[in-house]
């Protein structure tokens, strides 16, 4: 099932969006290439990544960014590169554009 996270013209170049739905936590970025969609955990503690809400990018909007230990994940597959998770991989999850929004796919339980 997917869900509906925001308006497309709600998130710029460079920029997130997070929302939580029936116990998740996910969040998206948009780059040029495209919107890209992950949950809202750190595989090294499980703890979300964000510095506060909607920010999850260091500092020249390049990676995603851990706030907890500053572990960095490239934002096209989720891979950590720097950081005591260096290897292991934010869990992506597939995006959509529909309608003028963006939508992100929450697995039902």
């Amino acid at each position: 099932m997917f869900i509906k996270v925001c308006a497309l013209d709600e998130i710029a170049n460079d920029e997130c969006r997070s929302l939580s739905f029936k116990g998740a936590d996910y969040f998206v970025v948009r780059k040029e290439q495209g919107i890209f969609g992950f949950e809202n955990r750190c595989p090294h503690l499980g703890t979300s990544l964000e510095f506060v809400p909607n920010q999850f990018l260091n500092i020249d909007k390049s990676l995603v960014q851990c706030s907890m230990h500053g572990a960095l994940f490239s934002i096209d597959d989720g891979l950590c590169i720097s950081g005591p998770c260096e290897g292991q991989q934010l869990t992506l999850k597939p995006v959509k554009i529909e309608a003028g929004h963006v939508w992100l796919e929450h697995q039902n339980d």
